[in-house]
């Protein structure tokens, strides 16, 4: 097998099997996420992992409510990840300042897919969210007002023969040059 292989195989999922995650395989997809490179070494992530019932159950109600409820199929899934923004280190956020460049969510971004093609290696779904209350989301997990959560992670089971593989990108020559534009 080739990293491209899980590459192919990852889409988002949206319609997860009522099957519990294992722990182990939530520590393996963070430890996927806690391998990811970083700009200055800064790892300007905090992963919330909400594994119960109960508790998601609450998180989504109050996530994908109202304006946000076009994400409600996240409540179908075992497991929500939520991802904090942390504070970069100082020579990775002087650095983006001079490029206009917010590192630390090119750096979350990184983790965020590690942890994803993880998942998809260990047969496991997911789907990036990037439209929930995330008011409603840092009062139900306890995260300081004055933090940032930019991603939430929907993770589970699913049956593959209900979900499209179709990734539909375009080819690489419209995508890619060597030498110049």
């Amino acid at each position: 097998m080739t990293l491209l292989d899980p590459i192919k195989r990852r889409t988002s999922v949206r319609d997860f099997i009522d099957k519990p995650v294992e722990r182990e395989k939530i520590m393996l997809c963070l430890e996927a996420a806690r391998l990811a490179p970083s700009a200055c070494n800064s790892q300007p992530w905090r992963f919330i992992v909400v594994d119960d019932g109960q508790l998601r159950g609450k998180l989504c109600d109050a996530a994908f409510s109202g304006i946000y409820s076009a994400n409600s199929f996240c409540k179908t899934a075992p497991v929500i990840v939520a991802v904090v923004s942390e504070k970069s280190k100082f020579m990775a956020r002087i650095g983006g300042m001079f490029r206009g460049t917010e590192y630390h969510l090119i750096d979350i971004g990184i983790a965020c897919e590690h942890f994803v093609l993880q998942a998809t290696d260990l047969g496991l779904g997911t789907c990036w969210i990037g439209w929930f209350d995330e008011g409603a989301v840092k009062a139900i997990l306890n995260v300081p007002q004055q933090k940032k959560i930019d991603i939430l992670i929907a993770l589970g089971y699913y049956n593959p023969a209900r979900v499209s593989s179709e990734h539909n990108r375009e080819p690489i020559d419209k995508i890619a040059s060597f030498n110049s534009y």
